[in-house]
């Protein structure tokens, strides 16, 4: 196996049409649907670039921005953002085509952190990521602050350490009542 791979080698793109099955009851393709998918373009992305069987660890923001209808073509593609030890941040992008006139939207993009496992379930390590133009440098840049931010986020609200009366205000303006014991 390779020490490190491009982002290039472990590209995966699908393209399927949304039939009535996939829709909601407001007559929309089901975001369940999408996210179904979502993350077994992750899956194939991920065991592409460590060549190994992967899992999802987590997905990151999940924004509808547009709708999908019945009859669309979706297309997803998956690339390796970032390279951890034994896991991997994979970006997922979501366009939706209208077969009749052309036009593209983009209805979605998220982030899947996937783990590599051996045949005992155990985390292996996966192939570095190769860098190899400014827009897969932002990417992994991108991806490290993202993982800094979770890792503070975390830490910050931890039980433990909690500190109530530093974060009082914060409710000013929100739709709750306080009534602690």
């Amino acid at each position: 196996m390779k020490k490190f791979k491009t982002a290039k080698e472990s590209r995966v793109s699908i393209t399927e049409l949304m039939l009535p099955q996939h829709s909601n009851f407001g007559g929309k393709v089901h975001g369940g649907y999408i996210l179904s998918l979502m993350d077994q373009i992750a899956f194939a992305c991920a065991s592409k670039h460590s060549q190994t069987y992967c899992v999802t660890a987590s997905v990151n923001r999940v924004d509808f921005l547009n709708p999908i209808e019945v009859g669309e073509l979706v297309t997803l593609k998956a690339s390796i953002n970032y390279t951890g030890r034994t896991s991997m941040v994979v970006g997922v992008r979501v366009e939706a085509e209208k077969v009749t006139s052309g036009e593209k939207r983009h209805c979605n993009s998220s982030y899947f952190t996937m783990v590599a496992k051996d045949e005992r379930g155990k985390n292996i390590k996966v192939p570095g990521l190769l860098l190899t133009n400014k827009e897969e440098l932002r990417r992994f840049a991108r991806s490290v602050e993202r993982k800094m931010a979770v890792y503070k986020r975390d830490t910050k609200y931890h039980n433990k350490t909690f500190k109530v009366n530093e974060y009082l205000e914060l409710l000013e303006g929100e739709n709750v009542q306080l009534e602690l014991d």
